[in-house]
């Protein structure tokens, strides 16, 4: 398979992803950030929550830009 086609593949599957994580992301920190008073805490829990879609792709991102045989 050719860098080309990965990349095209990796992201017909990667955009979907990062849309329905935002929406995910976004309904926990509603119901979890928001109804704290702790900056601090509220500060860490929106920092994991915008960090968190890169653990679950990087094996994708990896495969993508394995180079071509």
């Amino acid at each position: 398979m050719t860098s080309r086609t990965r990349k095209l593949i990796g992201a017909l599957i990667m955009v979907p992803f990062v849309v329905i994580y935002a929406l995910i992301a976004m309904v926990l920190a509603q119901y979890t950030a928001m109804k704290l008073d702790s900056q601090a805490l509220r500060f860490i829990i929106f920092a994991v929550l915008g960090l968190g879609w890169a653990l679950p792709m990087m094996p994708l991102i990896k495969w993508m830009e394995k180079p071509d045989a």
